[in-house]
């Protein structure tokens, strides 16, 4: 109020929603866009960012997939993704991957490492493995490089130490870390970023506060805050995606 401030646009990932959300309650209009590269915003199909990324740990993939193949290696690639593995799930189906491990699903060695085998006998000479930060053996916990933080990282060495360790191939971690946050953001991002912007803008000029601008179906569409503040959208067992990775004999953990 002592800035004058009538209404807040505010662009940015779950985090950014909660804060909103909390604005809200004691009075300040606002209206959420929603910007994060791991497209787990609850109440909307997808974020701006998230193509961009997927495009970035593909491309590595690509890049794994040459090396790999010339030295007959395990290559495992760490993405983000905390609580939702939106961004190792679509890109790994579009990198080849044989196995991908999410924080939704638990994994086991000995299922990994037997897709790993199988593809061998069938005359594969590589693999690409790639693994959400989040993602969790069966039984345990994530994997923290920092516990005191809680800042994940370093699930893609233990799992590719573990690989080598059990199937006898030689096996190489990558993580991607930063890169997929940064860089030129993809035709896709540009324009659902544009699309979102145009609609948020509508909302001022229509005095429509307190929701948050999404995308369903290919449509934009108006959530009321409150029904998505503190909520993380993650990948359900029965995504198109994760079917359509069952359908290609890609190992989910």
């Amino acid at each position: 109020k002592a800035l004058g401030v009538g209404g807040l646009v505010s662009i940015g990932g779950d985090g950014s929603t909660a804060i909103a959300a909390e604005l809200q309650k004691r009075g300040l209009p606002v209206i959420c866009v929603p910007k994060t590269i791991d497209n787990d915003v609850h109440g909307t199909d997808v974020t701006f960012g998230f193509d961009s990324a997927v495009h970035c740990a593909t491309e590595a993939l690509d890049r794994l997939q040459t090396t790999g193949e010339s030295h007959r290696r395990v290559m495992v690639l760490e993405t983000m993704g905390r609580d939702a593995g939106w961004i190792a799930l679509a890109s790994g189906i579009a990198g080849g991957a044989d196995v991908i491990l999410l924080p939704e699903v638990p994994f086991s060695y000995d299922r990994v490492v037997s897709k790993i085998l199988e593809e061998r006998v069938r005359g594969l000479s590589y693999n690409l493995v790639v693994v959400a930060e989040g993602a969790a053996e069966e039984g345990k916990g994530p994997i923290y490089r920092d516990p005191k933080h809680k800042r994940l990282g370093g699930v893609g060495a233990v799992v590719a130490r573990q690989i080598e360790q059990l199937a006898g191939i030689e096996t190489r971690a990558t993580i991607l870390g930063h890169l997929q946050r940064g860089g030129s953001p993809s035709p896709g991002d540009r324009v659902l970023a544009t699309t979102f912007g145009c609609a948020a803008a509508h909302c001022v000029l229509e005095n429509r506060w307190d929701v948050l601008v999404g995308m369903n179906d290919s449509q934009v569409h108006y959530v009321p805050l409150d029904q998505v503040a503190g909520k993380v959208r993650m990948v359900p067992d029965d995504h198109p995606l994760m079917q359509t990775a069952q359908s290609l004999g890609i190992c989910l953990g």
